[in-house]
């Protein structure tokens, strides 16, 4: 089991890798440049949440192949959903909408995206972690635990920055479907003028 501090940086590095791929989908998809996580760093934090959850409860069923898989598809459609859910209802608004893909359940999850983030969460549990931990324990104890905490500060300032502004747009923004790019924009619009 590992002690909280290395789960402070696993979260922040599969939140980052979350964000690059979510961009790098953007990317390819759109053409151009959009920002998909919630919070103004270069994160989406579903993915680290995701990613720990996993490593917490699932990575002991890693031998049962069969198992994993549908509790990997299980765990992710709940956060995911629940995800959906809570910052609709915080912020009146949607950062993502699946109501035009086939098999989804109402707009907030689709079989579409369980695949992926499943074997993602395969990837994750076979490659991805076993790599980054072996990489993690070769660096001094007081370096982790320093990193930590300053990726815990960042983190808990980038998030009273971005709820704050997000409550002050709040007012003005209701939307539908999926709104990330609105959403950023206006966030990026009120650090530029304080509006």
């Amino acid at each position: 089991m590992y002690q909280i501090y290395i789960y402070i940086i696993l979260f922040m590095i599969y939140s980052v890798l979350g964000w690059l791929l979510e961009v790098t989908c953007k990317l390819i998809e759109e053409k151009k440049f959009i920002n998909r996580g919630f919070l103004i760093g270069p994160y989406c934090p579903i993915y680290g949440v995701g990613c720990i959850l996993v490593l917490i409860f699932l990575k002991k069923f890693k031998n049962n192949f069969i198992l994993l898989l549908f509790l990997l598809i299980l765990v992710f459609s709940i956060l995911e959903y629940l995800t959906s859910y809570i910052l609709e209802k915080l912020f009146n608004t949607r950062w993502w909408d699946y109501s035009d893909k086939k098999f989804n359940i109402n707009g907030r999850i689709c079989l579409e995206t369980m695949i992926p983030f499943t074997m993602g969460g395969l990837l994750l549990i076979y490659v991805l972690d076993p790599f980054i931990s072996s990489s993690l324990s070769k660096i001094p104890s007081i370096v982790r635990i320093i990193l930590s905490l300053l990726i815990f500060i960042i983190f808990m300032v980038d998030c009273i920055i971005t709820l704050s502004i997000m409550k002050k747009i709040k007012k003005n923004s209701t939307s539908s479907g999926d709104s990330t790019e609105i959403i950023n924009a206006k966030v990026k619009e009120y650090l530029k003028t304080g509006k």
